[in-house]
């Protein structure tokens, strides 16, 4: 935006210029992080739970800001600052918003939106991958997925990009419909439907309607990817988009798999690709993948690298042939088996003693949770799981079905302590809950465990 005036920029949020500007370009970028307003940022000043950031404008202006967007209240206390650009708006977040569509429409790059009730973060690592060597392609950072999220990543998307991969995150109704008219999204890619949200949506149809907002976000021609043959979006299909599947007996679909070379069939177009995981639901990702790229124009080819970040199933090789699969940063069940399916293949293939799961508590799951910890606890007992440690009481209905070796922990305090006292040379170990349960301890632990005795 280093070429638009102030004005301009004032036009695009809605926001009032309060004064006369003291530069005609332009910022660089946009926060709204004061102690990250510097020289060439727009700061914007949105109002918290807890605070409200327009009361750092000022300070903001001090660390040498292009400019400062917030109330009116705040912008007029702003002027005894040193210079900068002072805009005012009632709803700072909603000029915001504002801001970012109007700078995706300057790019004028095809954009792609993913959710899903899992999988939508690795669909959209995976489809950077395969886009990055055809086109200058960008995508949304973890966690930047929301409403506040998602506008500051299209904004920080330099003037020439080509494509840009934005994940769109979900609590309920609405939401995704919001990002969907900040992003005015070409694609539209579902990644899964699953019982995710339940506690805030009730029931697995409103999960689907809640996700199908982005195929009624997407314009008139555009492609929406889906998964075949998924019954609870059917209502959700338009006849002005069009429609590719992936999956079995989709439109996109694996035909062959072998360690790390698979090939798949894409509407008679057969693609060979080599990847650096062989996951199964990774590559059924790389498939929802796949028809992103070719609905942008982009056939993929060659390798495709995709690098697990903590808590996103990364191995970590502990001493005594131990490999803890790091899943911890999110869990509901369908996420919950395909991590189970991964243990049981991983530990086939690569020989492991045992396969020992920690598991922890899957959050917001409404009325039928325990049933739901139940059957996984039948699930890891069904795809041979050695040793289950259950994470917390909702986890502990786990056991109910389990035949195998069971302990129960009540936190990840006690799983944390408890975990690596129970480990064995040449255990495959399983770490997976929701975010809140916090079973990046129970890793933390037995890395640190690890160290410990490689410098004993």
């Amino acid at each position: 935006m280093r070429a638009w005036t102030p004005q301009q920029v004032a036009d695009a949020t809605g926001a009032r210029l309060l004064s006369p500007p003291p530069t005609g370009g332009g910022p660089e970028r946009v926060t709204i992080d004061s102690r990250d307003a510097g020289p060439g940022a727009l700061f914007v000043g949105l109002p918290g739970e807890r605070t409200d950031g327009g009361r750092f404008a000022a300070s903001a202006l001090a660390a040498g800001a292009w400019g400062i967007l917030t109330t009116a209240e705040h912008a007029e206390a702003a002027k005894c600052a040193p210079p900068g650009v002072l805009l005012a708006a009632p709803q700072p977040l909603a000029a915001l918003q504002r801001l970012a569509t109007a700078w995706r429409r300057q790019l004028n790059a095809e954009l792609i939106g993913v959710t899903g009730s899992t999988g939508k973060t690795t669909t959209k690592d995976l489809l950077l991958a395969l886009l990055r060597p055809h086109r200058r392609a960008v995508a949304s950072r973890a966690n930047y997925n929301t409403e506040i999220g998602l506008p500051l990543e299209i904004l920080a998307a330099p003037l020439r990009t080509e494509v840009m991969v934005l994940e769109m995150a979900m609590r309920g109704s609405g939401q995704i419909a919001e990002l969907g008219r900040i992003a005015e999204p070409d694609v539209g890619v579902i990644v899964s439907i699953g019982p995710v949200h339940l506690e805030l949506l009730g029931t697995l149809e409103a999960i689907a309607a809640a996700k199908a907002e982005l195929i009624a976000a997407l314009k008139p021609g555009g492609t929406a990817v889906v998964p075949a043959h998924e019954p609870l979006l059917a209502p959700h299909l338009r006849s002005d988009v069009e429609l590719v599947s992936f999956g079995d007996a989709g439109d996109v679909r694996l035909v062959h798999a072998a360690g790390e070379r698979v090939a798949i069939d894409a509407s008679g177009r057969r693609i060979e690709l080599e990847v650096s995981f062989t996951q199964a639901h990774l590559r059924r990702n790389l498939l929802a993948a796949v028809a992103a790229a070719l609905a942008v124009g982009v056939t993929p080819t060659g390798r495709v690298e995709l690098e697990l970040s903590a808590g996103r199933g990364r191995r970590i090789a502990l001493g005594g042939d131990i490999t803890v699969i790091d899943d911890c940063y999110n869990a509901n069940p369908m996420s919950m088996r395909a991590a189970l399916d991964d243990l049981a293949a991983t530990a086939e293939h690569e020989r492991h003693r045992r396969r020992v799961a920690v598991l922890g508590d899957m959050l917001e799951l409404g009325a039928a949770e325990r049933e739901y910890h139940a059957q996984i606890g039948a699930y890891a007992d069904r795809v041979g799981v050695d040793l289950l440690v259950t994470v917390g009481p909702l986890a502990a209905a786990m056991g109910e079905r389990f035949d195998g070796e069971l302990q129960i922990a009540g936190d990840a305090s006690e799983a944390a302590a408890l975990v690596g006292e129970l480990l064995t040379p040449g255990d495959l170990v399983l770490v997976k809950a929701s975010r809140g349960v916090g079973l990046e301890l129970v890793c933390e632990a037995l890395a640190a465990g690890a160290d410990a005795g490689a410098g004993s």
